[in-house]
């Protein structure tokens, strides 16, 4: 090879070539995520004899996979006159006029450049692997091959995953009444599932990149698993928020729920579907949102005449729950199994339990005379009977505690402590298990292998001070029993008992199994 480099380069620097180039070692060298080594994986033969060894080289110029030992990308070099292939194992670049591996600044910088994004990748998916099962989640979406983890372990440079690892806690700088996002922030980067999307680089973006909700948080869970311990300043995602939510814009506090929603409805819009799947139904979507926060709530109509039902079944992003305190009657709860007893809690100390929220929530409800329906067996308007069950749980379960009140006449926080669980059983709140008690079949018992319900708290936001003037706060867990919380640009430790007696605004949590299609 020349000290002056080789001078058939040129002919391959014309339009987009950076961009085609960056492709191919992202995809087909490096391959720094699961996505990427699956294609590689897949497309990695030789064009001619179908063998996936005997050192493949791809044709710059057309992507044109071929052998090397038998010489199969020299004989299409020679017929297609492209000087230039790359080597897929190595990534060095080979010219076919010099007969040698060449030397290219530009080139090399931006092989340099993808190479550390690889390995910035394995660390990221690797770290967040780990956290997964130190948080006691009992799934795995990704394993780390043999070849990553002897990287891992022979290069000094690399970073070391350890028990007390902190990668993920970072503070976010208030901008000014914006604990609100931040709260929801913190939550959303510590969801395990979203985690795994962002960090494996699955969004593609039909969108301008400025305008992009997703991207940023794309480029926000970057930061938060990049290892740096200073507060990041999230003014970019406050601009996006601003433009795609107007009635969030401004200084003024907003509401942690109001934000959570209007960022789940923005990043629903703005993903389009990135995994690829083509729904069915044009009301379904195959989106990240929708597969981790989305689930069924199924509303029974009842005729009190006939007893016919009428059942809808609608999306849901969150169960907001009414508290004691609240200008709506709370007690009685309807009559059945006590279901805070399996979900380990317990009336000792009189504190109303989020399972009492629940079975309110789940409880039927007389619609009265002045809210007649037409029932379609009677064929006339007929007093009824509302209950709303669960059809379909989502992966990660949110519950609004609805501590705001607000009315004509009245303007209010309620402050009602409400005890929550650290593990959660939906399954008395299930359609199914409705339908079990009214043929007579449902049994209150826990079942030790019926996990399908089962959820693990994993984030709590907190609202400290009045309804005019508050604070935001949140709890999230980090491993397995340790917990910190996230107080804007603060971070400190807390335990289990500093998250449980806290009065709880947004409830999140985690199904503990998960079922693959």
């Amino acid at each position: 090879m020349s000290p002056a480099g080789c001078p058939h380069v040129s002919g391959f620097k014309v339009d987009n070539w950076k961009q085609n180039l960056r492709v191919i070692y992202q995809c087909f060298v490096w391959s720094g995520s699961a996505e990427t080594r699956k294609r590689k994986a897949k497309s990695c033969i030789c064009h001619m004899c179908g063998a996936h060894l005997n050192r493949l080289h791809s044709c710059l110029y057309c992507v044109f996979f071929a052998c090397f030992a038998k010489k199969h990308i020299h004989e299409h070099a020679k017929s297609k006159r492209h000087n230039l292939a790359i080597d897929l194992l190595y990534g060095g670049i080979y010219c076919f006029v010099c007969q040698d591996y060449i030397y290219d600044k530009d080139m090399e910088q931006i092989a340099k450049e993808e190479q550390r994004k690889a390995w910035k990748m394995q660390d990221l998916v690797l770290s967040m692997n780990y956290h997964l099962k130190c948080v006691g989640e009992k799934y795995s979406t990704w394993e780390p091959t043999k070849r990553e983890l002897e990287l891992l372990r022979h290069n000094p440079k690399r970073r070391r995953i350890t028990s007390n690892c902190t990668i993920g806690l970072r503070g976010l700088i208030n901008l000014g009444n914006t604990c609100f996002m931040n709260c929801i922030v913190q939550a959303l980067t510590h969801t395990p599932l979203l985690r795994d999307f962002f960090l494996s680089d699955r969004h593609k973006c039909e969108m301008q990149s400025n305008s992009c909700l997703v991207c940023e948080m794309s480029q926000l869970f970057q930061e938060f698993y990049s290892g740096h311990r200073s507060p990041h300043i999230p003014f970019r995602l406050l601009h996006l928020v601003w433009t795609h939510a107007r009635h969030l814009a401004g200084y003024e506090q907003q509401d942690a729920h109001e934000f959570l929603i209007a960022a789940l409805d923005v990043l629903h819009r703005h993903c389009k579907d990135d995994n690829g799947k083509k729904a069915n139904n044009p009301n379904h979507c195959n989106c990240i949102i929708d597969q981790i926060f989305t689930g069924g709530l199924q509303s029974d109509v009842t005729c009190q005449v006939c007893h016919g039902v009428s059942t809808t079944i609608d999306p849901f992003w969150d169960i907001s729950l009414d508290l004691p305190g609240s200008s709506t009657p709370f007690w009685p709860l309807s009559p059945g199994g006590d279901g805070s007893a399996l979900n380990g809690e317990s009336h000792t100390t009189g504190a109303t339990t989020l399972t009492d929220c629940l079975r309110r929530f789940t409880r039927p409800e007389h619609l009265g005379s002045s809210a007649k329906i037409k029932c379609s067996g009677c064929h006339s308007y007929q007093e009824s009977t509302k209950q709303l069950t669960m059809k379909k749980l989502p992966i990660v379960a949110c519950f609004h505690l609805k501590r705001f009140e607000h009315s004509a006449k009245l303007r209010r926080k309620i402050t009602t402590y409400v005890s929550f669980p650290l593990e959660l059983d939906m399954t008395p709140f299930m359609a199914s298990s409705k339908e079990s008690r009214m043929n007579g079949q449902y049994q209150q018992t826990v079942d030790p292998f019926n996990n399908d319900n089962k959820y693990s708290l994993f984030a709590v936001v907190n609202h400290q001070g009045t309804l005019e003037s508050g604070h935001y706060t949140t709890f999230i867990r980090q491993h397995k029993d340790q917990w910190f919380k996230c107080d804007d640009a603060i971070i400190t430790k807390a335990s289990i008992k500093d998250v449980l007696d806290s009065e709880g605004y947004l409830l999140f949590y985690h199904k503990q199994f998960l079922e693959y299609e």
